[in-house]
């Protein structure tokens, strides 16, 4: 086996303590002799939701030998909060002790610059890799058979059962929704997300009727995985966004047929199919969708994307987006969403929810009509969220997860992370809260004269009277707590890092397998150096009287298998996303280094 550099791992610290460890604390030096996988990520993150779902069937094959600790980084205010990094753990079945790090104290002792990271660590506390974003799982295998054998032979392994510790089950008759609609009959129909469900409720919000799915995790044909968005179709049924099965269901209320229409089951990677027909496309993580100018209009947040469903000629395609992440307004094809999670259809207008960006965005026809454009209503970008009324492009709000239109043209907003409702109104320009104290609030649908809001880590749904006229709240600002990396003024030379895992090679057989994208906030911080290019190192050029700002940097490598006996190689896509803040002082780094797979060996 080719020699690795050993670099001691920093010790595991954070003040929001443990979990899924029966209350106990971990040390390194309690995981001597096992290979430990630290997963750096944060709740907010689809990526990071990704990666768990990566992560779940090597965790379960090399129980054993591997345990794989999770730190949760927080990129929100609301996320460094405790309680609801213990609602994350259990919303998404992530089944193995996680260190709550709300001061990002171990993600700065191992240099982490992106969510998600994972880092392997060796039997005897070594760091041998480090690799970001998603599409790593091959590779790590192939690095735990190696270190397995590796450490067998010297005697440095230990087998036997991991710290991990469940939780004690909690009885309730949801656990956390995620969506709602309303049926014609007056009834509402949940996605149960944890619990893998469809649940209808009678019209007081609370008696359960009937559920529908096994309520087993999977891809059967009764059976949905962490299901979200819920939309009425014209002929009654009801379609559903299948999210961790990356697929669109359509639910019949009257016969109680489940049937898949759109989604092969497999996430959608770069260099896939983006349009088609429908059971042939892969589809990522479809979170809400509505109907719209006689589609089905799908926010696919784990690509940033909007897609369409045409159920007259079962074809799928991209509507609006280009897959980089952020807020950029202007024709469909040329738009950046960040994750976008919540859809409502208003007349002319689709309402956006805009997690990532905490924006509230919309969608129309141009004025020649022959395309559609994108606007941004509330929200600036990436980096700010807060929770302030008043003028539109001043007002902020923290990961609104759902968008509701109202009979008066405005717009409520689920705000999840600031716990509220609040309300965009077009014709004054205003946002105003309509209701506090709500626990994650992820969607509302109208019922009559009230609002019924999906209160999703309370696990029910909660009544409100739509009120005359709104709260307005004191306002707070947030600016995410990430440390900028101070660099040098003039050029900086940027390098992406990936390192092919063992028994495989970049296949250039069919032109570049590698592509790098690099753009900043705001624009003007580049001089030069901005686009794409196939090159995984690149010089930029800082514009002089910029002094700080954001690099936003997309890398993608595939690596297949070398092996010339393998007529047809497996190949493995690889693909990060950063959003570096950076300040130019003097004396600050020439060098700005992004692991996407391996170590820094210019470091």
């Amino acid at each position: 086996m080719a020699s690795r550099a050993r670099v001691r791992a920093p010790e595991l610290i954070g003040k929001g303590g443990w979990l899924n460890t029966g209350g106990n604390e971990l040390t390194l030096s309690d995981l001597r002799g096992r290979i430990v996988i630290l997963d750096f990520w944060t709740f907010c993150c689809v990526n990071c939701l990704h990666v768990l779902d990566e992560l779940r069937e090597l965790e379960e094959r090399h129980r054993d030998t591997v345990v794989i600790i999770g730190v949760h980084s927080p990129k929100f205010a609301h996320e460094a909060e405790h309680q609801a990094v213990v609602d994350a753990v259990e919303r998404y079945g992530v089944e193995h002790p996680v260190l709550d790090d709300p001061e990002l104290a171990t993600w700065k002792q191992y240099a982490v610059r992106a969510w998600p990271t994972l880092v392997v660590i060796d039997p005897e506390g070594y760091v041998v890799a480090q690799h970001a974003g998603e599409g790593h799982a091959h590779a790590l295998g192939k690095l735990v058979e190696e270190l397995t054998a590796e450490h067998g032979a010297k005697g440095t392994l230990r087998r036997g059962d991991g710290p991990y510790v469940p939780p004690e089950p909690v009885a309730t008759d949801l656990r956390f929704p995620g969506k709602a609609v309303r049926l014609p009959g007056g009834s509402f129909l949940v996605s149960d997300t944890t619990r893998h469900q469809l649940v209808e409720l009678a019209a007081d919000g609370e008696k359960v009727l009937r559920r529908i799915g096994s309520g087993e995790r999977g891809p059967a044909a009764d059976s949905f995985n962490e299901p979200q968005g819920l939309a009425l179709l014209p002929d009654g049924k009801v379609a559903v966004a299948d999210t961790v099965n990356h697929a669109i269901r359509v639910f019949d209320p009257e016969s109680g047929a489940l049937e898949t229409v759109a989604g092969t089951g497999k996430q959608w990677w770069q260099g896939s199919p983006t349009s088609g027909p429908a059971r042939e496309v892969d589809l990522s993580s479809p979170w809400d969708i509505a109907w719209w100018q006689d589609r089905l209009w799908i926010a696919m947040a784990g690509a940033h994307q909007l897609w369409t469903y045409d159920p007259a000629t079962g074809t799928v395609q991209v509507a609006a987006g280009t897959t980089n992440e952020g807020l950029v307004d202007g024709p469909a094809a040329e738009a950046w969403f960040a994750q976008p999670s919540g859809l409502a259809a208003a007349g002319d207008r689709l309402w956006i929810a805009d997690s990532e960006t905490s924006a509230v965005r919309w969608v129309q026809r141009t004025d020649t009509g022959d395309g559609y454009e994108v606007r941004t209503a509330v929200g600036t970008g990436l980096f700010d969220f807060g929770h302030r009324d008043g003028a539109a492009d001043q007002a902020l709000l923290q990961h609104p997860l759902g968008v509701t239109a109202l009979p008066d043209g405005s717009v409520a907003i689920a705000d999840t992370y600031n716990h509220a409702l609040r309300r965009f109104d077009p014709a004054s320009g205003e946002v105003t809260t309509l209701a506090t104290d709500l626990r994650e609030p992820s969607a509302a649908v109208l019922a009559d004269d009230d609002i019924v809001v999906v209160e999703s880590a309370r696990h029910r749904l909660t009544r409100l009277r739509l009120p005359e006229e709104a709260v307005r709240v004191e306002s707070v600002a947030h600016r995410t707590q990430r440390a900028a990396t101070e660099v040098a003024p003039g050029k900086l030379r940027l390098d992406v890092v990936f390192q092919a895992p063992a028994g495989q090679k970049l296949d250039t057989r069919y032109g570049p397998s590698t592509r790098l994208l690099v753009s900043s906030t705001p624009p003007e911080l580049l001089a030069d150096g901005a686009g794409p290019d196939t090159d995984l190192g690149r010089d930029l050029v800082l514009a002089d009287g910029v002094t700080e700002g954001v690099l936003h940097v997309s890398a993608m490598a595939a690596s297949c298998d070398d092996d010339p006996a393998i007529e047809y190689p497996a190949c493995h896509v690889h693909q990060q996303d950063w959003g570096v803040p950076v300040r130019v002082v003097d004396g600050g780094a020439p060098r700005l280094a992004l692991v996407l797979a391996g170590l820094d060996e210019g470091a």
